[in-house]
This record gives C-alpha cells, sequence and structure tokens, in this order.
C-alpha cells in the first residue's frame, strides 16, 4: 500500500494523472453547476440527465459500433438534451408537476438504456463493449483525450456561470423579478440545465449514471452550510468537489478493484457530514449550543423575575430563599442552585448563605424582563382576548424575545388607544 501511495504522490505513472486531472476538474466542475441547481431546488435534474444519458451512450455506440469517446458522449449529450426537453414539456402539458416530470424522464430514459446494453450484449462484439462501465464509472480507463475533452467542457460551463452570473444569481433567488426586468427565465433555465447536461457528459466514464446526481448535489449542499454569500458558496463548492475528485483518485489507487467514482462520491459525503455538524451557523453543534444558550437564558430570566417579585412583594427584605425561587419557577431546589450560580458568575446577584440577592445590574435586568412580561400580559389579556389562564404562559414564552425597539412599538399602540402603560408597568420600589 505504501508503494501505491507513493506511486500516487510522485505523478511519475501518466495514467494517475490522467486519473487525478479528470477526477479534479470534474469535482470542481459539478460543485460550481450544482450549486446553482441546488439553490433553484433542481437537485435531482442532475439525476434525471444522468440516467437519461444512458441511451444516447447505447445508441452511439450502435451507429458506429466504436468505443471512441467523442461518439459516445455525442449521443450521450444528444439524449441528455431531449430529457430536458421532454421535461419541461411534460411539466408544461398540464397539471403533472416537474418532480412527477423528472421521475417520469428518469426512469424511462433509464429503461430504454437498459434494454439497449441488454441487447448490445448479445452482439458479437457486445461483451467486449465495456458500456456497462458507464454504469458505475471507470476512471482508470481514462485517456489524454478524455482529458482534454473534460478539460474543453468544464472551462465551457465554468466560463459560461462566469458570463450568466447575474442572470443566474436572480434565476435562483428570485425567477419573478428577473421576469420583471425582460429576461427569458425559460431560456436560462434551459441554458443551467443544459450546463448540468454537460457536466454529466463529462461525468458519466469517471462516475457512471448511478452516482453522478450525488456529485452534483453533495459538494453543494454541504457549502451551504458555510455561508449565505452566494461566490463564497461556489467556491467552496468546487474546492469540495475538487478536494472530493482528489481523495477519490487517491484512495482508488491504493486499491485498484475500487472504483474512483464511488470514493469520490464518499469523499463529499464526508465533507457534507462535516460541515452538517461543524459549520458556525447552520452545523448541528452550532445549533445544538446556540439552544442551549438560549434555555439558559430563559432559565436566568425566570430567576431574576422571580426574585424581583418575591422582593416586590415581601416588602423590605432584600435576600431570598433559593427554596422560594425554586417554587415559583417550578424547578428542583438543585436546578435553581445551578442557575443561581451562573448568575453570579455575571454579576447579576450575589449568593449569602442559602439565600440570593440581586446586584445593582441584575435589578436593571430583572426590572427590565419583568415590565416586558406585565405589558405583554396586559396586550394578551386586554387587547387580544385571551383567556386569563393562557395569559401568563405566553408572556413567559414571548418575554424572552421582545426587544427594546418591540417593547416601544407595544406601549405606543396600547398609549394610541388611550391605556396608561406607566400604571400597567409599574413596579414597588426594592431596596438592594
Amino acid at each position: 500500500m505504501i508503494d501505491e501511495a507513493l506511486r500516487f504522490l510522485s505523478l511519475a505513472d501518466a495514467n494517475v494523472r490522467y486519473v487525478l486531472t479528470g477526477s479534479v476538474l470534474l469535482g470542481a466542475a459539478s460543485g460550481v453547476v450544482g450549486t446553482f441547481t441546488v439553490l433553484r431546488k433542481r437537485s435531482l435534474i442532475g439525476d434525471a440527465l444522468a440516467h437519461a444519458a444512458l441511451p444516447g451512450v447505447a445508441l452511439g455506440f450502435l451507429l458506429t459500433l466504436s468505443k471512441s469517446i467523442m461518439p459516445l458522449f455525442i449521443g450521450a449529450s444528444v439524449a441528455g438534451i431531449l430529457g430536458v426537453l421532454a421535461i419541461i414539456g411534460i411539466s408544461k402539458m398540464g397539471r403533472i408537476k416537474e418532480d412527477s416530470a423528472i421521475g417520469i424522464v428518469l426512469s424511462v430514459f433509464f429503461g430504454v438504456g437498459i434494454v439497449l446494453l441488454t441487447h448490445i450484449q448479445r452482439l458479437p462484439s457486445g461483451n467486449q463493449s465495456g458500456l456497462d462501465k458507464f454504469l458505475f464509472g471507470q476512471a482508470a480507463s481514462m485517456l489524454p483525450q478524455d482529458i482534454a475533452l473534460m478539460s474543453v467542457i468544464s472551462l465551457i460551463a465554468v466560463a459560461t456561470i462566469i458570463l450568466f452570473y447575474k442572470e443566474f444569481r436572480l434565476l435562483v433567488f428570485d425567477a419573478n423579478y428577473l421576469a420583471a426586468l425582460g429576461f427569458p427565465v425559460t431560456m436560462l433555465d434551459i441554458l443551467l440545465m443544459f450546463l448540468v447536461v454537460l457536466v454529466v457528459m463529462i461525468g458519466l466514464q469517471a462516475v457512471g449514471v448511478v452516482l453522478m446526481a450525488a456529485l452534483l448535489i453533495t459538494p453543494a449542499a454541504g457549502a451551504r452550510f458555510w455561508t449565505d454569500k452566494l461566490k463564497n458558496m461556489l467556491f467552496l463548492a468546487a474546492f469540495f468537489g475538487a478536494v472530493s475528485g482528489m481523495l477519490g483518485a487517491f484512495f482508488s489507487s491504493l486499491a485498484p478493484r475500487v472504483p474512483t467514482g464511488p470514493v469520490m462520491v464518499l469523499a463529499a459525503t464526508l465533507f457534507f457530514v462535516i460541515s452538517a455538524l461543524t459549520a458556525p451557523k447552520r452545523g448541528l453543534l452550532a445549533k445544538w449550543q446556540q439552544q442551549r444558550n438560549n434555555k439558559k437564558r430563559m432559565d436566568q430570566e425566570h430567576f431574576l423575575r422571580a426574585t424581583l417579585e418575591w422582593m416586590e412583594s415581601n416588602g423590605p427584605k432584600t435576600e431570598v430563599r433559593v427554596w422560594d425561587i425554586s417554587q415559583n419557577i417550578g424547578r428542583s431546589e438543585i436546578k435553581t442552585r445551578q442557575i443561581a450560580r451562573s448568575l453570579a458568575k455575571e454579576n447579576m446577584i450575589t449568593m449569602p448563605s442559602q439565600s440570593v440577592k440581586l446586584t445593582e445590574k441584575g435589578y436593571k435586568r430583572a426590572l427590565a424582563i419583568l415590565k416586558s412580561h406585565r405589558l405583554w400580559e396586559y396586550y394578551l389579556l386586554h387587547r387580544m382576548s385571551l383567556q386569563e389562564d393562557h395569559v401568563h404562559r405566553d408572556a413567559d414564552q414571548v418575554e424572552h424575545i421582545l426587544s427594546n425597539e418591540m417593547i416601544e412599538q407595544l406601549e405606543a399602540i396600547l398609549k394610541e388607544q388611550g391605556v396608561d402603560t406607566d400604571k400597567i408597568t409599574s413596579v414597588h420600589p426594592v431596596n438592594l
């Protein structure tokens, strides 16, 4: 295995260079074009067109009886374009939605392709045709002319994306606005699907019909976790795709019987999983941490409000027992003490003995929370006509998300209706 790894890293073998170059080009081009199909919510278009290309490959062989890559690619391209037109035609015929049209085209074209492949295998030269490799790909069979063709098509696809970047950006985010500006939305949609056809064509030999859709979707989906900007997503998707191609070529070289295509897809899936877990805003770990922080903040605010309410109703006493607070907020005394310790670290309270005492900072925060709660509670009860037993619970939930601006707007609404908001939000003086 070490010898195979050194052989790959040295790039001395021409076949290694061909496989590596082709895989990287395919991964990068798939990431760029796949970004727009994912954002346009046309992810399965690539799957449909990959399956639709199979009968084109078979017909290209039947017409020429040659495995030369050019006639096979031409046949696949023609079949892919027919697949695009079929999807558009079926979806515009009537009540058939686009997802149904994609399913019809995928299954029918793929069925025709399998029938033609079966027929080819029965021909005298059928066993040597090797067309079954287009189902799962065989990157190791790529030749210099294949790499040249992949390079040209990849450059055409990327150049088209750059040339029509503004139009494609509007197409995926606001097609109605694009149409209002006078641009031909349908033609741009067809152009985007044609780019998908081109990428699918160059990927058939390396990845195959079955897995090509994964290479179009997965790098773009993984990149989406990291950014809200289209340009950044394009670069990330291209990077994920290219590195997936590199890893696919490397690991398949270590085990010669393992095809490159499936390893590329597994590498792209690994990037997707890492992105889904660790992305700073949309990742599962970030969302879990955010939910944890929100829960902690809500517990703290309930604690502060309960402390101030107890102090308000019990006269001059400034220290509140932890047990009294736990009864008010409905949490165990152990959990209440945990909340108290977190507030003490933030200088919101002090903890003398078995009691707690608000600091000036904690009092100001508790006062704002209590006023917000009472204001929203009054609004729900007297203006929204909710039942009284529902009001306190709803106010408990909403008080944590009301910003200062929202509270000011709520006060303004009530004042316009003649409500004395100062009386609603008044809090009896409390000595600290």
